[in-house]
């Protein structure tokens, strides 16, 4: 249905986690990690070793009193140190760079202020995302964060051509996921998956919240999404410490579900 991909959720970026990745079939990773953590060009070789795609790289987006590109004291920084950090992550050969749009708190009175401000950020990476032949794919946010309903992506990524959407299953607390997947439709390039209970975010596994998931992917189907299925979840979990083979069950238990 879907090739099975995995955040590393800031663990360690080894051989063993690549060959762990291979043992549990799981095709794709996104590189979530502290930029200057990582040699690249190793981490490129390692890939390729174990077959696994560098699918995407998730752009810091802590602490959010120095980064914030919705923020006009910290926007222009922010945008300068997304840039370096794409240029120099270039020779991995990630093609999606995902970037949140704001940090938070955002007050009511300061959000269309902070929307202009993120879109002005954004049209500025997106600019340079395409001279540089890879994609910035902007996630939907929960609470008072930009992002935070379908109207606000559409008009976030509006503002350069270059620009897509990464569809976060757990981050809509006012729209159906359902709704969110029409509307934004063939912009979702990549997906953050994880379950949740509709109050907030919580990020957990597939099957032990609220969200449909027979209608989630039918919809992601509908529209022509054919990146993979990546999760978004920390290995320490809850009450246990997750393996690759969890997230590949899991999946196949997704893929399996009858209505």
């Amino acid at each position: 249905m879907f090739n099975i991909g995995l955040s590393s959720c800031g663990k360690a970026v080894n051989e063993q986690l690549f060959q762990q990745y291979k043992d549990a079939d799981i095709k794709c990773m996104e590189l979530s990690i502290k930029p200057d953590s990582i040699d690249y060009t190793e981490t490129k070789a390692i890939a390729e070793k174990y077959g696994i795609t560098l699918w995407s790289l998730h752009l810091p987006f802590t602490p959010f009193h120095v980064i914030d590109i919705s923020n006009p004291d910290l926007a222009e920084y922010s945008v300068e140190y997304f840039k370096n950090i794409i240029k120099n992550a270039l020779p991995l050969g990630v093609k999606i760079f995902v970037i949140h749009p704001s940090g938070e708190p955002i007050d009511n009175s300061q959000r269309q202020i902070r929307l202009d401000c993120a879109k002005q950020s954004l049209k500025k990476l997106g600019a340079f995302a395409e001279e540089n032949g890879v994609t910035i794919a902007v996630e939907d946010l929960p609470r008072t964060c930009l992002g935070r309903n379908s109207t606000e992506i559409l008009e976030l990524i509006s503002v350069h051509p270059n620009l897509r959407v990464c569809f976060d299953t757990n981050h809509l607390l006012g729209e159906n996921l359902e709704d969110f997947i029409k509307n934004v439709g063939n912009k979702i390039v990549t997906t953050h998956v994880s379950d949740y209970d509709f109050i907030d975010e919580r990020h957990w596994l597939p099957l032990e919240g609220k969200v449909d998931w027979q209608k989630v992917i039918s919809s992601l189907k509908e529209v022509g999404y054919n990146g993979p299925w990546l999760y978004e979840i920390g290995f320490k979990y809850r009450d246990r410490v997750l393996t690759t083979h969890d997230f590949y069950e899991n999946a196949h238990k997704l893929f399996e579900l009858k209505k």
